[in-house]
């Protein structure tokens, strides 16, 4: 979609960020205490809660896998998380988006060390900007460690896309809706494995390279700030400084 509105004004996007600046970004690990695991983040406008439960006995009987466990990821946005209120329930968006999210996080989490048990990684958006896929799942990796999961690494992910011919990272809700492309990805940043992939819009070869690159970029930024947070739970558990 053509904008109609300007998107850039003096170098600069609406918001005020130069073209490879992140939204602001806020982590809390252990929020909720009737969970084995969970994280509050603020990313931009966007408010997302997740709660892990598990590993635990798969029920019905006939779900589970003998090798290993089951991850399942539920993405959800409440009804009041947009300014058009959303219908309550799954739809093809939420259930495409836990989708995607289940089989990142399948391929971080050790599940061979939990045959006939389920993960379940359940992921609220309270308040939507843009971007809110990125935030849940990097909320969810938090999530994950704070219930004390076992994991080869802890899964991070941004975008970066076209507004106006340029390349720019982590769109915001109006770039989002008038910008030409978006490209979200999910990393393991240890080993650089790409955990989701994804496009929406179109990009030239050259494009597609250097928005690559700068949503990498984002992941290791926003890698550090999950690490911080982990830290910062333990620490104040463990009654450290």
């Amino acid at each position: 979609m053509k904008s109609e509105i300007k998107l850039f004004e003096n170098g600069k996007r609406l918001d005020g960020r130069m073209p490879d600046e992140l939204r602001n970004i806020k982590i809390k690990a252990g929020v909720l205490h009737r969970a084995e695991g969970s994280c509050y983040l603020e990313w931009g406008g966007n408010k997302v809660m997740v709660a892990v439960y598990g590993p635990r006995e798969a029920i019905p009987r006939h779900t589970q896998n003998p090798l290993r466990a089951i991850v399942t990821a539920r993405y959800n946005m409440a009804a009041f998380s947009v300014d058009d209120r959303k219908r309550p329930g799954p739809d093809r968006r939420s259930r495409e988006i836990s989708k995607v999210i289940s089989e990142a996080l399948e391929n971080v989490i050790l599940v061979e060390k939990f045959p006939r048990a389920t993960i379940d990684v359940n992921i609220e958006v309270l308040d939507a900007e843009a971007g809110t896929r990125c935030a849940g799942l990097t909320a969810a990796a938090v999530a994950l460690v704070d219930a004390g999961i076992p994991m080869k690494d802890i899964p991070v992910s941004c975008a970066a896309g076209k507004i106006e011919d340029q390349i720019v990272l982590d769109l915001g809700k109006d770039e989002d809706n008038y910008g030409s492309a978006d490209l979200p990805i999910a990393i393991s940043p240890r080993t650089g494995d790409v955990l989701l992939l994804q496009m929406d819009g179109h990009l030239t070869q050259e494009e597609f390279d250097k928005a690559f690159d700068l949503a990498l970029k984002g992941c290791h930024i926003i890698s550090d700030l999950q690490k911080k947070a982990i830290l910062e739970t333990y620490q104040s558990e463990s009654g450290g400084d």
